[in-house]
């Protein structure tokens, strides 16, 4: 393993090795229903701030379950045209896809979607089970149900585009999602990036003032959600790592969906830990933390990188951040380390490479 160094501020490092392809390729058959229905291309109802980006709106089905998508790239698909690597975005606990396609207005971009699909990235994502546009339901959409949700969802892109393995990059929770979805359908996943994660949850003082609560989600399948705790996801940690007017945009945006979310995510974040099996998730995996966050702490998440089975694999700290590595003040170095490992060239066999 080759280590480097890189200082911005305080500290930013990246641990990392020679990449590695993972996964196979054989699929197995859909369990559930899926389909498709372009609902037209309209980035004015997302609030983004980009109109010359192309989207397209989509619903999965699971079971009685309607599950809300949406996609940005460049420009539309075209037949003939050569496929564009796609990446799909999967949100945390407390907010909808929204916060992966933000606008801001006078406080420059926030869209995670439009960013990268000026990289060139078919950027997807979707609304979980009890969130935004999807079904609200009587359940409590814990990670297993995340799974569920992803399962029936990367059917449709793989519809839709043709390809049969994808990038993910998961937030919070939504990094317990991806992860979890990894570890049991591989031949999906292409490169993954999991940010704000956790592995067992120890000495995390988020997860532990969380773990007061408990009992009200082992009881209530909703919590409430107010702007207040918008607010608060961007504060908890070290006020100053973005700016205010960050939490009330995606409060502003988040509101109109109700003022309650699902508590599976937390109940698992604080009763059920560890969901992810390093050992299981077999494909190239880069783990960033913001310098601040309190979900995790820096050791708890090298134990966990530690045993991720595939060495094409980084560990980053982004200086200056806290527990929203995608919508802080230094969001440019979250786009940056993200892009440039989604965008690693293959590894070479070195018998051949000379």
């Amino acid at each position: 393993m080759t280590i480097t160094r890189t200082c911005s501020s305080r500290r930013n490092f990246i641990l990392g090795a020679a990449p590695a392809v993972a996964g196979g390729l054989a699929l197995p058959g859909m369990a559930r229903e899926v389909f498709a229905q372009p609902a037209g291309g309209a980035t004015s109802k997302t609030g983004s701030a980009n109109e010359k980006i192309w989207s397209n709106e989509y619903w999965a089905q699971k079971g009685e379950v309607k599950l809300y998508m949406f996609r940005k790239r460049a420009a539309a698909p075209q037949a003939g045209k050569l496929a564009l690597p796609v990446l799909f975005l999967v949100h945390g606990s407390s907010t909808s896809y929204r916060s992966f396609d933000l606008n801001v207005p006078g406080h420059g971009d926030y869209s995670v979607m439009d960013k990268f699909a000026g990289y060139g990235f078919d950027v997807w994502t979707m609304d979980f089970e009890g969130y935004g546009r999807s079904s609200r339901t009587e359940g409590n959409s814990d990670i297993a149900s995340g799974v569920e949700d992803l399962k029936v969802a990367v059917e449709i892109v793989a519809r839709e585009t043709g390809q049969e393995r994808f990038h993910f990059f998961g937030e919070s929770s939504g990094a317990l999602r991806a992860a979890a979805f990894a570890m049991v359908r591989p031949e999906r996943v292409n490169r993954m990036v999991l940010g704000a994660f956790t592995y067992t949850g120890q000495g995390s003082p988020t997860l532990a003032d969380r773990a007061k609560q408990v009992e009200f989600y082992r009881t209530h399948n909703r919590r409430p959600r107010d702007r207040d705790m918008i607010r608060s996801i961007f504060t908890r940690d070290k006020p100053g790592t973005s700016d205010p007017a960050v939490g009330e945009a995606l409060a502003d945006v988040e509101l109109p969906f109700g003022d309650s979310v699902p508590t599976g995510t937390y109940l698992d974040m604080t009763a059920n830990l560890p969901v992810v099996d390093p050992l299981k998730v077999r494909a190239p995996v880069m783990i960033v933390r913001g310098e601040f966050d309190g979900i995790a702490t820096e050791e708890d998440l090298l134990n966990f990188y530690k045993k991720l089975p595939y060495q094409d694999r980084q560990f980053v700290v982004l200086p200056g951040a806290a527990h929203s590595v995608s919508l802080g003040t230094n969001r440019q170095q979250f786009w940056h380390v993200m892009r440039t490992f989604l965008e690693m060239p293959p590894r070479l066999d070195g018998a051949k490479a000379g």
